[in-house]
C-alpha cells in the first residue's frame, strides 16, 4: 500500500464521490433507455456488459463496458489530479468499484465489477490494466467462457503487479481480486458443472 499522505478530510471526500460514482447502474439505464427491459430480469440477472449482450443489442453492450470501466478510471483520474497522491488514487479506485458491487441506488445489489476492475487497472497503472485485459481476452479465446476469463485475469494481477514492479499496489490488487473471484461464486459452482453459458448465449 502506498504511504498516507492525504489529510482524513480530502480522503474521505473522495471516497464518498467515488463511491457514489461507482454506484451509477449503466447496464440498468442503458437497458432501460434502450426499451429493452429490466436487465435484472434478463439472463443471469448480472447488471454487467455481459448480461447485456444477452439482450442481443452489441451496441448497449459495449456502452455498458465501456461506462462501467470509466467510472472506475474516472474515479482515480480525477482523485489524482485533485491530490497528486496515490493514496488517493487507489481509494478512489476501490470506493468506485465497491459503489458498483454494492449500489446505494440498487438496495446495494450490484454486478460483478469485472469492467470497473479494469478500469481502475488501466488508470491506475496502465501495464497492469493492458496485462489483465491480455489475460482476459486470451482465456476468453480458448474458453469462450467471460466468467472464467474474469477469474484468470482477476487472480493473475498480484502476479502482474509483481512482475511490472508495482509493489505498492499489490495489496490492493489482491483485495479488488479477491472481490471479483468471491463474486462469481455461482459461476464458478456452473464451470465445474459444466453449465456455464458461452459468451453471446443465452
Amino acid at each position: 500500500m502506498p504511504a498516507v499522505t492525504t489529510d482524513g478530510l480530502s480522503l474521505l471526500l473522495v471516497a464518498v464521490g467515488a463511491y457514489l460514482l461507482g454506484s451509477v447502474p449503466f447496464g440498468i439505464v442503458i437497458t432501460r433507455a434502450l426499451g429493452l427491459g429490466d436487465l435484472r430480469q434478463i439472463g443471469s440477472g448480472n447488471i454487467g456488459a455481459t448480461n447485456v449482450l444477452r439482450t442481443g443489442n452489441k451496441g448497449a453492450a459495449l456502452a455498458t463496458l465501456l461506462l462501467d470501466a470509466g467510472k472506475g478510471g474516472i474515479a482515480v483520474l480525477i482523485a489524482r489530479a485533485l491530490t497528486g497522491a496515490e493514496d488517493a488514487a487507489q481509494l478512489a479506485g476501490f470506493a468506485a468499484f465497491l459503489g458498483h458491487l454494492y449500489p446505494v441506488w440498487l438496495g446495494f445489489k450490484g454486478g460483478k465489477g469485472v469492467a470497473t476492475f479494469f478500469g481502475t487497472l488501466l488508470a491506475l497503472a496502465w501495464p497492469i490494466g493492458l496485462a489483465a485485459c491480455a489475460t482476459w481476452l486470451a482465456t476468453a479465446f480458448v474458453s469462450r467462457i467471460s466468467s472464467l476469463s474474469a477469474l484468470v485475469a482477476a487472480a493473475t494481477v498480484p502476479l502482474w503487479m509483481w512482475a511490472f514492479g508495482f509493489g505498492p499496489m499489490i495489496g490492493l490488487g489482491a483485495v479488488l481480486a479477491s472481490m471479483v473471484i468471491w463474486r462469481h461464486g455461482a459461476n464458478i459452482s456452473r464451470i465445474l458443472a459444466g453449465t456455464e453459458p458461452k459468451i453471446g448465449k443465452a
